[in-house]
């Protein structure tokens, strides 16, 4: 059993009914909120991707435009897992490890895949390893996920990290360091989302997210959200209820799903 500190009052049923009826005037406001914000998203312009990219699949080689599977849309998990690395990104396979049946994207026209850099054998072996069943496949050798912004490394393509640039990073620091990039900072793997939209035989690139921009899709966070003890980090409030667990993004204690 966790320490647990700090909890929630204890109240009468009503005294609950009534909290909760106010809360849920706030809950209200976020979801008109996030509706607004899901629209805006929808109104973004599109970019025609041009460049013929190639990925590596279990059936060989294989287009951008193959990967939708004849449907409309396509999501992208870039994954972290870098040519020389033995196994995936913790935080990536944890996002992977909440991916279950696709058939309501499929009913709603949308494709999923997830793309990294290593190997094709390299992703395959892992995806058995774990279990997992959705599509993956290998941008090894393309320019893809540098002009992606999944894999940086000025010599292959300008930075853009969380849409900042080189210049913009040098002023206000990277997420991961607090200061500028840096020669060493080359070949850096980002986790992100990539949405595309097809148009017969055209591909256009509609959105991109990186950071917290992802973390609905990591951890169960959006159950845990709903507990009283939350996502049992160090920055939560109220601070003090729980024992921070340090299995965050990137977290010291985070491991691979079948590690725990």
């Amino acid at each position: 059993m966790m320490a647990m500190e700090n909890l929630p009052e204890v109240v009468s049923r009503e005294e609950w009914f009534a909290a909760r009826r106010e809360l849920l005037a706030k809950e209200k406001e976020l979801t008109r909120a996030r509706d607004r914000l899901n629209a805006d998203r929808r109104r973004l312009p599109m970019v025609r991707v041009d460049k013929p990219y190639t990925f590596e699949g279990p059936d060989g080689a294989v287009g951008l435009l193959d990967l939708f599977k004849g449907r409309a849309q396509l999501v992208m998990h870039h994954f972290m897992f870098a040519p020389d690395w033995d196994q995936g990104c913790a935080s990536c396979s944890t996002a992977a490890d909440g991916i279950s049946g696709l058939r309501q994207l499929h009913a709603h026209g949308t494709t999923l895949v997830a793309v990294s850099r290593a190997p094709y054998a390299k992703i395959a072996a892992f995806r058995e390893r774990m279990g997992w069943t959705f599509p993956w496949y290998s941008s090894y050798g393309s320019d893809f996920n540098y002009d992606f912004h999944a894999t940086l490394d000025d010599r292959v393509a300008p930075v853009l990290l969380h849409y900042r640039t080189e210049a913009e990073l040098a002023q206000a620091g990277t997420p991961w360091t607090s200061g500028p990039w840096t020669e060493d900072m080359r070949g850096s793997e980002l986790p992100g989302i990539s949405a595309f939209l097809r148009v017969g035989d055209d591909v256009f690139h509609t959105y991109s997210t990186y950071g917290r921009g992802i973390e609905e899709f990591h951890n169960g966070y959006r159950y845990l959200d709903l507990t009283a003890l939350g996502r049992q980090e160090e920055w939560e409030e109220p601070r003090g209820r729980a024992v921070p667990l340090g299995l965050q993004v990137g977290g010291p204690n985070l491991r691979l799903p079948d590690e725990y």
